[in-house]
């Protein structure tokens, strides 16, 4: 069962702080990753807010009896890092740390600084599927019937690991697993489209036997059904996929649909701008 079980106006809000947790983030080290954390933003709170079932404390690294989660695309941890410290990981005061020397926010999540909710170092891109798909065969060998979640960015398609992931999954039939690839058509270069093709990606994954669902990830009102389905098609022999729909820099007009914000912080000047685009009821600022 999820702790928080918050309802859509809330998470809304919730939302709207985590994207001003990552501008203020990014901005106080001018170093980061703000475009993708603030496309996925709705995605993270809707997992760790509504959907996913763990305890944030005590922290167990080896997560028996919960669902997991794990984060391929490691450069957009100030979302990750901000959801984590919101839902009761660690006090939101820590956020302040974020990039800094012997913080345990480093730019790309790892285990040695034993940040909890942190399962495995992550940022090397291509390699996060394999990660969860190990843990999800690890749970079915322990007679654990919860569930395993994972996020990859689109251009780490371009990793073949990530194919020889999705082949392994079928033929195993990891049917507990619960797949997104964050689909912004953005990456480091330019657009994904540019730099390599991914052509259908539906077609694709279901060719190598994956059941596919697609969703927008900045509506909840669409996402959050997605990962109900998601959740109801696991168990039936196929790993579960979700092409998820996302806008780069998402709820920050001048961020928006642009890789040019793919790791750049925002100046003092676009900093209030942004801060005030992401107005909450009452903000809770670190």
């Amino acid at each position: 069962m999820n702790p928080h079980n918050k309802s859509i106006d809330e998470l809304k809000q919730i939302a709207s702080q985590v994207r001003r947790d990552i501008v203020r983030m990014v901005h106080a080290v001018n170093s980061g990753h703000p475009g993708g954390s603030l496309g996925c933003t709705d995605y993270f709170v809707s997992l760790y807010f509504r959907v996913m079932n763990y305890k944030p404390s005590p922290f167990n690294m080896d997560g028996e009896g919960e669902d997991l989660f794990f984060l391929s695309n490691g450069h957009i941890s100030p979302v990750w890092y901000s959801v984590l410290a919101r839902a009761g990981f660690f006090e939101v005061s820590e956020l302040a740390t974020f990039r800094k020397i012997n913080s345990r926010l480093q730019g790309h999540p790892a285990t040695e600084e034993g940040l909890p909710g942190i399962r495995v170092a992550s940022g090397s891109l291509g390699q996060g599927l394999s990660v969860a798909v190990g843990a999800a065969q690890t749970k079915k060998l322990n007679k654990d019937n919860n569930l395993v979640y994972v996020l990859m960015g689109d251009g780490e398609l371009g990793e073949g690991q990530v194919w020889e992931a999705a082949m392994y999954a079928a033929h195993n039939k990891v049917d507990n697993l619960i797949a997104t690839v964050d689909r912004n058509y953005q990456q480091i270069d330019g657009g994904t489209e540019e730099v390599l093709a991914l052509g259908d990606l539906r077609a694709k994954f279901e060719a190598f036997g994956w059941h596919v669902l697609e969703a927008d990830g900045n509506n909840f009102e669409t996402l959050l059904p997605a990962l109900e389905d998601a959740k109801r098609a696991t168990g039936n022999g196929k790993p579960v996929m979700i092409l998820m729909n996302t806008e780069m820099g998402f709820g920050v007009d001048f961020m928006m649909g642009s890789h040019k914000w793919h790791g750049v912080a925002p100046n003092d000047e676009q900093l209030e701008i942004a801060l005030q685009q992401l107005a909450v009821e009452q903000a809770s600022d670190y």
